[in-house]
């Protein structure tokens, strides 16, 4: 009876021992896959790490709070050139937009806002892939997309500065220029831009008809041609720098707590000249953008829609835009798509 007893749990430790050691010898393998595994996706997290400072709106209306290893197919992803990755921000013409525009966009929008007077900075190194191929030449806003801004968040909600690319149909090179939007005096429905040219022409240049194009510009910045810029914002001064290999690096200061447009004598013969058809033609107050809350955007705003250049020929730009199909959009060049490589967003900083 004393042997019957002590061979059962002898019997059962063997056992239970050699099932524990088999066990481990199936699942040793598996864990050593998953060690060594690589990540098979790359996501836009990866290659610029400051994805968590931001929030995004997509092309097709989906939004996120949560950029860490995040993508979506067709709108945001990665793409490699062969050399190097780029986060891509794609965007059809005409797709579900934020309730502030009637533009489609693919952005980051910062999740931190800030003051002038504190300041801010953000830097992007891009090139831009692809512009609409279809809109009314007459329209200042036609084939051109906005690859970084800074938007209120209070107030009339107006951006100091919008940095845009724009080409023409037909060109090998296009534009890069900067938008002040004023911080309005009054009703916001007189608000306007004023856009200064920093590689080719500014917005004001236009063609004579919806199909006819202005003359090539000699120093522009061409699809795939990749260029950077640095919006510093320090004590109340918006410094800006542009620089493109082989093109002259470009320097612009704006102060955003003093009014350069706070009479009628001081808007400028363009904003009479663009916006005169569509009767903007407001001041701004005296201390414009100060105190008022601020956050930076980045990516690609598409400015080209399917709206009719007969109710505003500066915004309003005629594009094909297939009844909203994302799909036919993107297969027929309506749609805008530019690359990032590198980009931050911080504190501002005095100026060199």
């Amino acid at each position: 009876m004393n042997n019957k007893i002590i061979r059962l749990p002898l019997f059962s430790f063997l056992f239970f021992s050699l099932a524990i050691i088999m066990n481990g010898c199936m699942e040793a393998p598996s864990k050593k896959k998953v060690i060594g595994e690589s990540k098979s996706t790359v996501y836009p997290s990866d290659v610029i790490p400051f994805m968590g400072e931001w929030k995004i709106l997509l092309g097709d209306g989906t939004r996120s709070e949560d950029l860490i290893d995040y993508e979506k197919k067709d709108f945001f992803y990665v793409e490699n050139d062969g050399s190097t990755n780029w986060v891509v921000y794609k965007t059809p013409n005409s797709g579900i937009t934020s309730k502030t525009s009637s533009n489609t966009r693919t952005e980051l929008g910062q999740k931190k806002h800030w003051i002038p007077e504190t300041g801010g900075k953000l830097t992007g190194t891009l090139k831009v892939q692809h512009v609409s191929t279809s809109g009314d030449a007459r329209v200042a806003a036609s084939f051109s997309v906005v690859v970084g801004q800074i938007h209120s968040d209070e107030g009339h909600e107006n951006e100091p500065i919008k940095i845009f690319y724009k080409k023409f149909p037909g060109h090998t090179k296009g534009s890069v220029f900067w938008n002040y939007e004023i911080n309005t005096k009054g009703d916001n429905s007189k608000r306007w831009d004023y856009s200064t040219a920093v590689w080719g022409y500014d917005m004001s240049v236009v063609g004579e008809s919806a199909t006819s194009y202005p003359k090539e510009p000699e120093d522009g910045i061409a699809l795939g041609e990749e260029f950077s810029y640095e919006i510093n914002v320090y004590k109340g001064i918006m410094y800006l720098t542009f620089s493109s290999e082989g093109h002259k690096t470009v320097n612009f200061t704006k102060n955003l707590l003093q009014s350069d447009y706070a009479t009628k004598s001081e808007i400028p013969d363009q904003i009479w000249n663009l916006y005169a058809a569509i009767g903007r033609d407001g001041v701004e107050r005296e201390n414009a953008y100060a105190g008022e809350i601020q956050y930076f955007k980045q990516g690609a705003y598409n400015q080209t829609n399917g709206k009719s250049p007969d109710d505003n020929l500066v915004w309003s730009t005629g594009a094909q835009i297939y009844d909203g199909d994302i799909a036919k959009q993107y297969a027929n060049g309506s749609y805008t798509e530019v690359w990032f490589r590198e980009a931050s967003v911080g504190e501002g900083t005095a100026p060199k």
